[in-house]
């Protein structure tokens, strides 16, 4: 049963993880060089030309060393002589936040340098020079003399707070900079420069030398654990993947997870129906639901919608096709004590391997995960059928991330166009009566199931209708249905009734076709 990572990001865990890659044309290997986490390495479209001076900067504990230390360590893996260059972190401080990684450093060449140290005699700087100039000067000094004696391929310097307080002045700093540049340059060394962000304001003068810019950020919210996103904001001559990246820290290093572009994302639809198993049911829906579709069962709590989803979900399996199930309403064990109520064969698939279920805890993850498990999912595990139950649960336990129907909205057709059929389910305010629901997701969804409570003769029963299905006719049609043991059970088109969908229906004239009532006690 599968209720942690899936097995992609499993993968990264040894910084390893199947590259979702965009429709640029690739570039010669020998000439990008490699930040050691292929997610990253996708969002700059291969990783950062080499022979040029890049700027990695955050917050303090954004991830900047643990990144870093991945940069260098990608290097040793292909043979390259590196070089961190440490004017804040010790060598021993170093060592421990890589041991907290299971990372070996010590083919990392580490140049830990004394910014403020006692290499200068102050009696000599009184009335000569002053003191920033001296100590800076022999600063760079001692970093050419070790770049010229071990000739690194790739160098990290940190940080470059220290530098600008060694400059002293605006003027100074940029000079050095530039100096720097051109030194490296020349050498073709590919250096990474982190910065704290502790200055007052944003250095633009960095940000103009340098040939590209990695933004990380760290965002505490109201609840839950923080969140973390990168975005790259310069990358000269490249084309790169813009915007915010979701990413965490985990044992292992730092994991990305790439926005996604559905439009970079096409694959040959087959033909098919997805058959729920129940005839009358896929009459309503004019056959069943069409492959690369989106479906939303939306209805009250209680009225079935897990159990419809969940059904299907059997059906898919039983007919040879791998299924994912999303779950942030309700817990594994919850689903599967009811589908074993129901007599519904849940656990056996799920041991065969064709059904993955995952309890989604939104408090410790960010949308771009969820979105990556799912990607996962369909690229390494051939899952053809996903399930998300619910979007209100996501919605709601997420409610401090931005535009996340619109991130919604790029997964589903980035599912669609892959061929997969995708099940989700909606909860709406009330029981009976007037139906309001905390978010307007119908738009999303190809096809649409409404699920709702009426009373007859002194007893709750449910309705289910087909109100929207974008590939084909279907059925305008109210019908019965149950949950019984063994799944559900649709009846045949409701007569003799109007103002089922108002939950308090009244007689018309002719026949009354209700279906008998069985297992009314196995209602979700």
């Amino acid at each position: 049963m599968d209720v942690g990572y899936s097995q992609g990001l499993l993968e990264e865990r040894g910084v390893k993880m199947a590259v979702m890659h965009s429709p640029a044309p690739a570039r010669d290997a020998r000439k990008v060089a490699s930040l050691g986490v292929p997610s990253v390495d996708d969002i700059l479209n291969g990783g950062l030309p080499c022979g040029h001076m890049y700027l990695l900067e955050g917050e303090p504990g954004a991830g900047k060393t643990t990144l870093a230390l991945q940069f260098l360590l990608e290097g040793i893996k292909q043979g390259e002589t590196v070089l961190y260059i440490t004017l804040s972190e010790s060598h021993v401080e170093l060592k421990a936040a890589a041991a907290s990684h299971g990372w070996d450093i010590s083919e990392i060449d580490v140049m830990e340098l004394m910014a403020f140290g006692d290499k200068v005699d102050p009696d000599s700087l009184y009335t000569v020079l002053n003191p920033g100039d001296v100590e800076l000067t022999d600063t760079l000094k001692v970093i050419r003399e070790r770049v010229d004696s071990l000739d690194p391929k790739r160098v990290v310097l940190d940080s470059l707070s220290e530098v600008r307080l060694l400059a002293g002045d605006p003027l100074r700093f940029r000079r050095e900079i530039l100096v720097l540049k051109q030194y490296f340059l020349e050498k073709g060394t590919t250096v990474l420069m982190l910065d704290d962000r502790t200055a007052d304001h944003e250095d633009l003068q960095i940000h103009s030398l340098v040939h590209g810019i990695i933004k990380l950020e760290r965002m505490a919210n109201e609840f839950g654990s923080e969140r973390r996103r990168l975005t790259v904001t310069k990358l000269r001559a490249t084309r790169f993947r813009g915007g915010y990246h979701d990413y965490k820290i985990i044992e292992g290093g730092l994991v990305a997870f790439p926005r996604l572009v559905a439009a970079e994302h096409r694959a040959q639809q087959l033909p098919g129906t997805l058959l729920s198993g129940v005839s009358n049911l896929d009459d309503l829906l004019g056959g069943g639901l069409d492959h690369g579709t989106s479906t939303i069962v939306m209805g009250p709590a209680g009225s079935g919608k897990s159990t419809i989803v969940t059904m299907y979900a059997i059906a898919a399996v039983n007919a040879g096709d791998k299924v994912a199930m999303y779950l942030f309403d309700e817990n594994v064990g919850t689903l599967f004590a009811r589908c074993k109520a129901l007599e519904m064969p849940l656990e056996q698939h799920i041991e065969s391997g064709m059904m993955t279920i995952q309890q989604i805890d939104p408090a410790e993850m960010s949308p771009g995960e969820l979105i990556q498990h799912v990607r996962d999912a369909v690229t390494h595990r051939g899952v053809k059928h996903v399930v998300i139950d619910s979007l209100i649960g996501l919605l709601n336990a997420m409610p401090e991330e931005r535009l996340l129907t619109v991130q919604l909205h790029e997964l589903l057709s980035y599912l669609n166009q892959l061929g997969v059929t995708t099940l989700m389910t909606i909860a709406q305010h009330g029981l009976v009566g007037p139906m309001t629901s905390p978010a307007d997701l119908s738009y999303l969804a190809d096809t649409l199931l409404l699920l709702r409570f009426f009373e007859a003769d002194g007893e709750v029963r449910g309705a289910i209708s087909v109100m929207k299905r974008r590939t084909g006719l279907h059925e305008r049609t109210i019908r019965e249905f149950q949950i019984t043991k063994g799944g559900v059970v649709v009846g045949p088109p409701m007569r003799g009734f109007r103002g089922v969908l108002t939950g308090v229906p009244t007689y018309t004239e002719g026949a009354v076709t209700l279906m008998e009532r069985k297992g009314a006690e196995s209602f979700q």
